[in-house]
């Protein structure tokens, strides 16, 4: 149950607090062994060890039948949780692994969870009778017991909390809860969509949003794998799309480095794809990532800059990726016809993108005004509410097919 969930930084932090603890322990009693055990499927498991000298004999990962280790007994009460000397006791001297360690001193103190339930044991013990060990000494190693297991059942508790959203990830993977919408992005000179965002929505219950089911899953490092899911499931859209449009997805800076992203693009139309870096995302190494965008581009593919003005991150990615559009936030289109600030930011990422090649795409749209303002500033092109909402499939085309469709 808890043999592999303490990992990563907190959890190398907790493991490393018990086995000081366990050393600590065991020196205090003037015992040679100490070890935390696991009761699992009928057998007592070590999971943490501290015994210099005794290593070739109790290690992680040891295990034994439980109905004939010294657990079952205590927790039954057939044996104490102290002896002093196993040879006073006809049930330890029963047990093979009394002599088979061997043991003449034994501690034994349940480790339970916050129900009251026991899951393992916290245990010192010696090779020596050791007449000197008292109830006083049985409350420290009490003390400790409590400790390491409230330590590991919080780290029980996140381990299932992990399990349950990965389970839940990859029911959403093999089950396909998941659909598109198509947001249109507009051309404002032509007045028509040019293009069209992806845009994933997730139909498993509880309802929540994409970016949590998103987040959760790069959480549990199946990030990679939803994206992936996901992106082949939108480019099923490109082919129905008017050849003149192009198909928009979001990839997060991990997935787009992967090899298999790259397969993705095999025998599509790639010149009508754009490939939008998420914001928020950090990046590790900007070379790398480079490379992987210069094998998209050797493919016909243009790059995006989503969410543009929202934070550093999007700062970054302009700056190493040399993008071929970048994507102005919503958090500098809302408001931009009253607000000066929004409109000085918004005019230097415009005046970057005249300066650089870039083309800029204002995202959130939501009045009029703002539609009128961003044209003075010269966005060429833009999306939102206002211009139009995702929609699926059939009203995309529904959409191209009008020739009624104008801006205002």
């Amino acid at each position: 149950m808890f043999g592999n969930i303490l990992t990563g930084k907190n959890g190398e932090a907790a493991d490393d607090a018990i086995t000081k603890a366990l050393a600590a322990l065991r020196s205090h009693m003037g015992m040679e062994v100490a070890y935390i055990s696991e009761v699992a499927e009928g057998r007592v498991i070590l999971r943490h060890v501290d015994a210099p000298g005794f290593e070739h004999l109790v290690q992680v990962g040891n295990s034994y039948p439980l109905d004939s280790s010294y657990c079952q007994h205590v927790l039954d009460g057939r044996l104490p949780e102290l002896i002093r000397d196993t040879a006073d006791h006809p049930i330890a001297q029963s047990l093979p692994i009394t002599h088979v360690l061997p043991i003449r001193a034994n501690m034994s103190v349940p480790l339970r969870h916050y129900d009251g339930e026991p899951f393992g044991m916290f245990c010192c013990l010696s090779p020596h009778p050791n007449k000197s060990l008292n109830e006083r000494d049985l409350q420290v190693m009490r003390v400790f017991a409590d400790m390491a297991a409230n330590q590991i059942s919080r780290s029980i508790n996140v381990q299932r909390e992990i399990d349950q959203k990965r389970f839940s990830i990859e029911k959403i993977i093999h089950g396909d809860d998941y659909k598109f919408l198509y947001q249109p992005i507009w051309n404002f000179r032509s007045s028509r969509p040019v293009g069209f965002e992806a845009l994933c929505r997730f139909t498993a219950e509880p309802y929540r949003t994409p970016d949590l089911w998103f987040h959760d899953a790069a959480e549990v490092g199946c990030g990679a794998r939803l994206e992936m899911a996901a992106i082949g499931k939108a480019l099923n859209a490109l082919h129905a799309l008017p050849e003149d449009t192009f198909l928009s997805i979001n990839a997060s800076p991990e997935t787009i480095m992967s090899d298999a992203f790259q397969k993705l693009f095999i025998d599509q139309p790639n010149h009508r794809l754009v490939v939008e870096v998420t914001e928020h995302a950090l990046v590790d190494d900007y070379t790398k990532l480079r490379r992987a965008i210069d094998e998209l581009r050797a493919k016909g593919i243009r790059l995006a800059i989503d969410d543009a003005g929202a934070g550093y991150s999007s700062l970054q990615h302009i700056l190493h990726l040399n993008p071929d559009i970048i994507k102005l936030d919503m958090a500098l289109t809302r408001s931009v016809d009253i607000d000066p600030a929004r409109r000085a930011l918004a005019s230097a990422l415009i005046f970057f993108g005249h300066e650089t090649g870039c083309v800029i795409v204002a995202e959130g749209i939501e009045t009029q005004a703002e539609l009128d303002t961003l044209r003075v500033l010269g966005v060429p092109r833009g999306q939102g509410y206002f211009l139009g909402r995702p929609m699926a499939l059939p009203d995309v085309l529904r959409l191209t097919d009008s020739s009624s469709q104008m801006l205002k």
